[in-house]
């Protein structure tokens, strides 16, 4: 099938949400717009979709190839997952058109989500920002963000492949901000020494990009004879499928600006964090 030029094999078209019909069950479907497809990302999520049975795709977006159009919003979620320079606009249109919609592009920071806050209404269809789609990373910066009172200095090193945009990453800025908002715990200052990383929030950064490698952090505590490593690694892109779908059978029960799945996978609001 196609949609603004870019073609899906081995993908069945949809027209808006539907009803599958087997045996005594009926399965609600919920069409997809993928805008950003053919980033791996994009392809990483549609593979994903298409062994499910309640989601399905129903076109894709690319504004690399090809311009946008009314009719190209025939979905009941878009999943926006374009590059950090494109995605403001992006999303603008999606709230004008009433689309609830998930965010996955790198490089959000607090003020772009207050940006997107500024337009997307609090009783809109929801904008669901997601800095990390592995639902092990939300779980590691739980976990950190659960250590960092117990602890005096902590650092956090990240390393994700060669070919990512931002660095530091928005999970590990993101992570930095939730132990800040902890308290206790922060990274030892050496003047002048730029190897000591990127300070946020007082806690610092080490950015690694290498081939071969799709996206590790650890967060380092360390205390009176003690200390404490919490690491996560994604060997595989397809780590980050079980949280994507999450977020796009969720978003559609959700209103307003919501960041981060821990609201939606543990409870409570993970507030305004930076994006992955």
């Amino acid at each position: 099938m196609t949609c603004s030029g870019v073609r899906f094999p081995n993908l069945s078209p949809s027209s808006g949400g539907g009803t599958i019909a087997g045996g005594n069950v009926t399965v609600v479907t919920t069409s997809v717009l993928i805008s950003g497809f053919g980033g791996r990302m994009a392809s990483e999520i549609a593979d994903a979709i298409a062994s499910t049975e309640d989601l399905v795709v129903a076109g894709g977006y690319n504004p690399r190839r090809a311009e946008y159009t009314d009719s190209d919003v025939d979905a009941d979620v878009v999943l926006e997952v374009t590059r950090p320079e494109v995605v403001m606009g992006n999303l603008r249109r999606w709230q004008e058109r009433g689309l609830p919609c998930v965010v996955g592009t790198s490089g959000f920071t607090a003020e772009s989500i207050e940006e997107v806050r500024s337009f997307w209404g609090a009783d809109d269809p929801a904008c669901l920002i997601v800095p990390n789609f592995s639902i092990g990373a939300v779980l590691m910066i739980r976990f950190a963000e659960a250590a960092a009172s117990w602890f005096e200095d902590v650092e956090i090193v990240e390393r994700h492949h060669a070919d990512k945009p931002d660095a530091p990453s928005g999970t590990a800025i993101n992570t930095a901000e939730r132990i800040a908002s902890v308290g206790g715990a922060a990274s030892v200052e050496l003047d002048g020494a730029a190897a000591h990383g990127e300070l946020h929030h007082g806690i610092a950064i080490h950015s690694m990009r290498h081939e071969g490698v799709v996206a590790q952090q650890e967060v380092f505590f360390s205390g009176p004879g003690e200390s404490l490593r919490i690491e996560h690694v994604s060997g595989d892109r397809a780590s980050f499928r079980r949280g994507a779908l999450v977020a796009l059978r969720a978003v559609t029960e959700l209103r307003g600006v919501h960041v981060g799945l821990d609201e939606i996978l543990i409870g409570g609001s993970s507030g305004d964090r930076p994006q992955s």
